[in-house]
């Protein structure tokens, strides 16, 4: 026997693939057909089926090929000029284009689709989500910001900048930050130490934000204290702002550095200090905390579907894996123990996927105005309680599916 004989004799595990992820997922097909209307289905599931496919086709071996790619900060030109540009990955290209063209978060404000809006939307980002590295980090935010914008009545906002976060044109669409966590502490956004000074008729902002995660954006928003006002969240106020101007130089904004994370290293999140940023006030000079909780809601539900999300492709490979190992003489799938791991898996996801598309039903039902007072106080409780259990299912079910692997889910 040869060498090259030899090698080709030796064992080799066969990687898992995905399949169509949409056509392959009876659980979310039989939920939509439970919850839609027979004509709004057959008119989406076309472009499910599509996204299902480029998931588990183009998307994933994209994503495996951009595996060691990672946003990069441009602080100075050749010339000495601080420019502060972001450079993203490729995927992350081809996600926003993918964005713009299936509507990803233009689907959930279009009119047409009334309380099944929101339904439609987070089918969409259920497929797309897994194979785009948390390219829905900007979105949540994006999306966030316009029902955001709706609710804070600025009409001159929502007129100006809404249409961009909805829009369907690549010529035209923007993403949005949100800017809130400061050194001071995460959650205890009242401790905020940016100051909003009034400078002839125009608000400037100053301050240090410790972690922002859509530099790249358009626009953001953010919370800033206006002088005079008391400490605490109540002294806040919401402030509009552009990243960068007509020519592209940001906003008197410094980027100072990409932060180190140990996870989600995919999105380029900053460090930015405010030196006069402009500004526009959206709402009321006070009250900020609680003008900026649409975004909140917003983005915890987008928290608890991605999480369900990753779930769901990690059981996907997992089984894909299990049906083509062999141990003992069988297929890991049909060896008792290993097919129970994967039922309780299974168990978790499903369980999980129906608490989160509960609370997108309710989210739709209340934004298209047709929920009553206690939907409402449900979507209010399950909104916060949702991303938590999910986020922590969600790094359990992952943990056993690596373990699933044996020592190649171990290695890089």
């Amino acid at each position: 026997m040869t060498q090259q004989d030899w090698q080709h004799a030796l064992f080799t595990q066969a990687a898992p693939e995905l399949g169509k992820q949409y056509r392959d997922h009876p659980l979310l097909a039989g939920w939509l057909r439970r919850v839609l209307p027979a004509g709004l289905l057959g008119a989406l599931e076309p472009e499910l089926a599509e996204l299902g496919e480029l998931a588990g086709g183009h998307l994933y071996r994209l994503q495996l090929a951009d595996r060691l790619n990672e946003p990069k900060l441009v602080q100075w030109d050749p010339w000495g000029n601080r420019i502060d540009q972001l450079e993203v990955t490729p995927l992350w290209r081809e996600a926003e284009r993918l964005t713009v063209r299936h509507g990803i978060v233009a689907t959930a404000y279009e009119q047409a689709l009334g309380r099944h809006a929101r339904i439609a939307q987070f089918a969409k980002v259920f497929l797309f989500h897994p194979s785009t590295d948390v390219y829905s980090c900007p979105l949540a935010m994006t999306d966030g910001a316009a029902r955001t914008l709706i609710e804070s009545g600025n009409a001159r906002l929502i007129a100006h900048a809404v249409p961009h976060l909805t829009a369907r044109d690549p010529a035209t669409f923007w993403t949005s930050g949100q800017w809130m966590t400061e050194t001071t502490g995460g959650s205890d956004v009242g401790r905020s130490q940016t100051r909003a000074i009034e400078e002839s008729g125009a608000w400037r902002l100053y301050g240090r934000k410790w972690f922002t995660s859509a530099v790249t954006s358009q626009m953001a928003l953010t919370l800033g204290r206006p002088e005079g006002n008391p400490a605490g969240g109540k002294g806040l106020a919401m402030f509009y702002v552009e990243v960068r101007d007509a020519q592209g130089r940001l906003n008197d904004i410094r980027v100072d550095r990409l932060k180190d994370k140990l996870g989600t290293r995919k999105v380029p999140t900053a460090e930015l200090m405010l030196e006069g940023t402009r500004a526009e006030l959206v709402g009321q000079p006070a009250n900020g905390t609680r003008a900026i909780e649409p975004m909140l809601g917003v983005t915890r539900m987008w928290n608890s579907v991605c999480a369900v999300s990753f779930m769901r492709r990690g059981l996907a490979l997992a089984r894909a894996y299990a049906a083509r190992r062999e141990a003992f003489g069988a297929p890991l799938i049909r060896q008792p123990l290993h097919a129970d791991t994967l039922a309780m898996l299974e168990a978790e996801t499903w369980g999980a996927f129906l608490l989160t598309f509960m609370l997108v039903e309710l989210a739709g039902r209340a934004e298209a105005g047709e929920a009553d007072e206690q939907q409402r106080a449900l979507l209010r409780l399950v909104t916060p309680l949702a991303k938590l259990v999910t986020g922590k299912q969600a790094v359990a079910v992952v943990s056993e599916v690596v373990e699933s692997f044996g020592g190649a889910g171990y290695v890089e």
